[in-house]
């Protein structure tokens, strides 16, 4: 029996078993859970026991996990589909220890680029401007906006804004209420071609000449290619380039985070690299069982590709992680949403779930009815921080870490129909009222979470949490043999929207689309103004 069919079977044996039971007598709070200084992650609240947990390592070990993460950091090609290393952790590699790809130390120019950052970041800082527009989208616009929202204690730098829809309705509404005299426009963008982005970037820059402001020296770009910023008409020394073997969705640690770095400061955004530095240190040499990205990849596995939970919901307490979830959106399913393995053939199994979530507490007054008493089971994955920034609020914070870990405990132990008839019979109800009311009012339960807690969330804190994920999608993508580094299925829809644009500004004709296509063009032709 393989690894796979041994731990389906096991999933079926234990399925109805009560999470509450395993509590029994043992130190399972201890036990299911793994930490990293004074970051706990608890999995103990899952069906997962100590045999499911073993066959879980096992298929870890089996999948090679081991020895491709050190291939990953040692900077092979694991990026086989598109010949490229993987080394968004070397951007945080700050104490510069050798990382070679083929044949040469890539260290001294990423820590040259960091320097030349943190240079431009004090110049910006220092000077006369109060708004900074971030243009980009994807990993450009996604990473930054998150991290620049969850940091907001510590901004003391200008005020950063993010545009990524090609609707024109979000780069209007950003430029708005700035000044075009004091903004500094940030272009994100690899290539310098992304069509969003650069239609973006030409708006803001006849914004910025049209009212009085200077492109010139209030323009900056994050990308490789040279001679369009150039072109475009960027200073050179305002342009910070990063190599192909750094991902989109992985690229917040580099020039990509420069809004973060101008937002917080070049020590900020230090302490931010170093916590990332911390897991990749962590996951490198702490034993597997132990192991906190290794623990969350197995338990998502376990859900996922075992349970058949096809979609897990990311619920920050912390309403400055506001936009975690729409980050790790990216960065999963972007990543590990494939039906092709490595070798080409089909995979056999189901890949990446459906991520979702909000900030606790709005989520619960959402969409938490349907976490507790949906027909269908969605592992839930809390995060809390044990204080919070507003000190003379601190019963806020109180009330919030209670929410946090009453949902937990609620999906788990849920209201068995007995207790929903005593709630019922002491309002007076009785008979078959009293039994229809009750059974609205059951809670199935045994429903799993995981919970991540951690004293306060700082910028070294970010940088551990956002390393944590993209390791956890690491594992997961060897343990299901796929490369999480590509992403191919984004390319049709570009092509096509390509080809689509001057049919739908008239210039050629809608015959060679599907009827579906042709007619809905036709209807905007109509209502066109």
């Amino acid at each position: 029996m393989d690894i796979w069919t041994k731990l389906k079977s096991r999933q079926d044996a234990i399925k109805d078993r009560p999470i509450l039971a395993l509590f029994e007598g043992t130190d399972r709070a201890e036990n299911f859970s793994a930490q990293l200084g004074d970051m706990l992650f608890d999995y103990s609240k899952t069906n997962i026991d100590a045999d499911t947990r073993s066959d879980l390592l096992h298929l870890a070990e089996d999948a090679g996990v081991a020895e491709k993460r050190d291939a990953m950091f040692a900077g092979a090609q694991i990026n086989a589909t598109e010949g490229r290393a993987v080394l968004h952790t070397a951007l945080r590699n700050l104490d510069g220890d050798p990382v070679m790809v083929d044949g040469v130390d890539v260290m001294p120019a990423i820590l040259d680029t960091l320097g030349r950052m943190g240079k431009f970041a004090n110049q910006i800082r220092e000077s006369d401007i109060t708004d900074v527009v971030n243009i980009g989208i994807g990993g450009s616009d996604l990473g930054p906006a998150m991290a620049v929202q969850a940091l907001g204690p510590y901004h003391d730098g200008p005020r950063c804004h993010f545009v990524s829809n090609v609707d024109g309705a979000h780069i209007a509404d950003t430029l708005r209420e700035l000044d075009a005299k004091t903004t500094l426009v940030i272009v994100a963008s690899k290539t310098f071609t992304t069509i969003e982005t650069m239609t973006n970037a030409r708006t803001a820059r006849a914004w910025m000449i049209d009212h009085g402001g200077d492109p010139k020296t209030q323009f900056a770009a994050l990308s490789t290619a040279d001679e369009k910023t150039a072109d475009f008409g960027i200073d050179p020394d305002q342009v910070f380039g990063f190599e192909d073997w750094v991902g989109g969705r992985y690229s917040v640690w580099g020039p990509i985070g420069l809004s973060v770095m101008l937002a917080i400061g070049p020590r900020g955004f230090n302490a931010f690299l170093r916590g990332g530095q911390a897991m990749d240190i962590h996951f490198r040499a702490a034993k597997p069982i132990e192991n906190l990205p290794m623990m969350l990849a197995l338990v998502g596995i376990w859900h996922n590709q075992i349970c058949g939970y096809t979609s897990r919901a990311v619920l920050p307490y912390d309403e400055r992680l506001g936009q975690l979830p729409n980050y790790l959106q990216q960065l999963e399913m972007e990543s590990n949403g494939k039906s092709v393995q490595m070798d080409g053939t089909d995979t056999p199994r189901d890949t990446g779930p459906v991520v979702w979530g909000a900030a606790g507490t709005n989520g619960q007054h959402a969409f938490y009815q349907l976490i507790h008493q949906g027909t269908r089971v969605i592992p839930a994955e809390f995060l809390i921080a044990a204080n919070g920034h507003e000190a003379d609020l601190a019963h806020h914070h109180s009330l919030l870490i209670a929410n946090c870990l009453a949902q937990s405990e609620a999906l788990m132990q849920g209201r068995h129909l007995d207790e929903a008839r005593r709630i019922m019979a002491a309002k007076g109800l009785s008979g078959d009222e009293l039994e229809r009311q009750a059974r609205h009012r059951v809670f199935p339960g045994n429903r799993p979470s995981t919970t991540l807690a951690y004293p306060l969330l700082d910028p070294f804190t970010l940088g551990q949490i956002i390393a944590l994920y993209e390791h956890r999608v690491f594992v997961e993508g060897v343990i299901l043999g796929i490369n999480s580094y590509d992403q191919w299925g984004v390319e049709l829809g570009k092509e096509l929207a390509t080809s689509l644009q001057p049919i739908v500004d008239g210039d050629q004709s809608a015959d060679s689309k599907d009827p579906s296509t042709a007619a809905l063009v036709s209807f905007i032709h109509k209502h066109r103004a």
